[in-house]
């Protein structure tokens, strides 16, 4: 039986304050577990891209996102955006 190994990153941007999207929590197993619980919690939408989660979860807590990962971040915060703009309406 295969068990596959969670991970959750969880990103903060403020685009007045801050250069580019921050490490904000990360973790694997029950860490990643309680990552994702919370955001639901709060209404934090939750976007699954495994391989993305990954490369974050190497990055040091408080970290912003490397030029490299931008168009990938930038995808997963146009996700959060529509969704955000479909519940205001």
């Amino acid at each position: 039986m295969s068990v596959k190994r969670q991970v959750a990153v969880a990103l903060r941007y403020d685009p007045v304050r801050m250069p580019s999207p921050q490490v904000a929590a990360k973790g694997k197993g029950e860490t990643a577990r309680r990552i994702e619980e919370t955001a639901r919690a709060h209404g934090v939408p939750v976007k699954e891209d495994a391989d993305l989660a990954q490369v974050l979860v190497s990055l040091d807590l408080g970290s912003f996102i490397p030029e490299s990962l931008y168009k990938a971040v930038a995808e997963i915060l146009a996700f959060v955006y529509r969704l955000n703009a479909r519940s205001i309406f």
